[in-house]
């Protein structure tokens, strides 16, 4: 999958209307393995096609963006390398 900058969603619960709606933006989370002396960590970030997954320590890096189904294959291997 090609990388893909962030972007604002609206909510779901937007209609067609024109009514106001709320945009969403994205929430990063870092690892839980990250720890508080600035190690290497990522950060994730989901939206409803993506998850960004982006370098804690650069920020203003273009994010990577994965297919949902990437990011469930490739966590449970993650976790077991960490263990």
């Amino acid at each position: 999958m090609s990388i893909t900058e962030p972007a604002w969603f609206k909510s779901s619960h937007s209609t067609d209307q024109g009514d106001s709606c709320v945009e969403v933006g994205l929430a990063w989370r870092k690892s839980t393995y990250s720890g508080t002396q600035g190690d290497n960590c990522i950060e994730v970030a989901a939206s409803p096609s993506t998850i960004h997954v982006r370098d804690s320590k650069d920020t203003t890096l273009t994010p990577l963006g994965l297919h949902p189904s990437a990011w469930a294959a490739f966590v449970p291997f993650a976790a077991a390398q960490a263990g």
